[in-house]
């Protein structure tokens, strides 16, 4: 258990670490996250919520030209915002990728991010100023819309296994006669002019965490290669305080609707699933 103590921030002079898996990202997107990542930094810094920041792009894939000299420029446009590309290790899985940003950042706070999504200016500093001034909290996530504008729902309840085949395989004629359970399982009801705090699982897209909290419970189980990790480490972290939803936090998820995956996918997020349930309990409606 973390003390209190050890997850209280600085009123003033935070430190930021963030972190980015990629494996076969678009790079004209990607470009669009650090753009937008790096304006948000260069907004809170203004408002002097930080006093360093740090990016991690951890490439799970191999070595790339584009995406070399994609850093490389975003490093000339970033200001003393330190830019790092950490590559080499092959497809070591989403939250082992993250590790090797979160096991040797010496920060405050660390965001975990998506390479599709985009951050408006003043998002990063709504975040960081909630967790100064609520030191109960130790995990946040935005208000989310797609690429088309549409919210996303990214704050859930506990999932049964119904909730999960509903949502990854049902057709779109049968989830419409669950809707209500659905919009249970997603939160709909939370408010969206409001912080709501004591949620218990948020999504992996756009994570912030306090980094005494990820270091505290070891950073994401490396276990789950790909899908849940996210579930599992918001249980865990949960543990150690509140997470919570903050609307005024605004991003654009641009994967949001993208297509479904294919049968190998479909393996990984099966054995994942498994995993999950066996590690922290079974509900099957």
């Amino acid at each position: 258990m973390v003390s209190q103590a050890a997850l209280q921030l600085p009123e003033s002079g935070l430190a930021l670490t963030v972190s980015i898996v990629v494996y076969r990202s678009d790079p004209a997107v990607l470009q669009l996250t650090l753009d937008s990542m790096v304006q948000a930094i260069h907004h809170a810094q203004r408002r002097a919520l930080l006093r360093s920041a740090a990016i991690d792009i951890i490439h799970n894939s191999t070595s790339e030209p584009a995406l070399t000299a994609l850093v490389a420029r975003c490093r000339a446009q970033a200001g003393d915002i330190d830019i790092t590309l950490l590559e080499g290790h092959g497809n070591i899985g989403y939250g082992r990728g993250h590790n090797l940003s979160i096991n040797k950042a010496q920060s405050h706070c660390h965001l975990i991010l998506n390479p599709d999504v985009t951050l408006q200016p003043e998002s990063l500093a709504e975040g960081l100023e909630f967790m100064i001034h609520n030191p109960e909290v130790v995990a946040l996530s935005p208000a989310v819309a797609d690429g088309e504008g549409h919210k996303q729902y990214v704050c859930k309840r506990y999932p049964c296994v119904l909730d999960f085949v509903l949502r990854g395989f049902a057709p779109t004629a049968v989830r419409r006669l669950f809707a209500t359970r659905l919009a249970r399982y997603e939160m709909r009801d939370l408010s969206e002019r409001e912080p709501s705090t004591d949620i218990p699982i948020i999504s992996g897209c756009f994570m912030l965490f306090r980094s005494a909290a990820l270091r505290s419970v070891g950073g994401f189980d490396e276990r789950y290669f790909l899908y849940f990790e996210d579930f599992d480490l918001s249980l865990r972290v949960h543990a150690l305080g509140s997470l919570a939803y903050l609307p005024s936090m605004h991003i654009v998820h641009l994967g949001g609707n993208s297509a479904r995956k294919g049968l190998r996918h479909i393996g990984m997020f099966a054995r994942s699933g498994l995993r999950f349930y066996n590690s922290h309990g079974w509900r099957l409606l």
